[in-house]
């Protein structure tokens, strides 16, 4: 059981050091990126549920 565990620590180390990190400008774009995604889907989802809501309050 040590054993692998021992190996498993080695194999999660020597996949680490492939990694490529982004840089910090990167790191913004995307973020920026996000954001700006997470804002449109909100509106649309509200915008959306206002229109069901009208509908249903129309209908009851």
């Amino acid at each position: 059981m040590k054993n692998k565990i021992v190996n498993f620590v080695n194999d999660v180390v020597k996949e680490m050091k492939k990694v490529t990190w982004p840089k910090k400008e990167e790191l913004r774009e995307s973020t920026g990126i996000v954001i700006i995604a997470c804002i449109i889907l909100a509106s649309f989802v509200y915008v959306v549920d206002r229109i069901i809501s009208t509908i249903v309050s129309g209908i009851f």
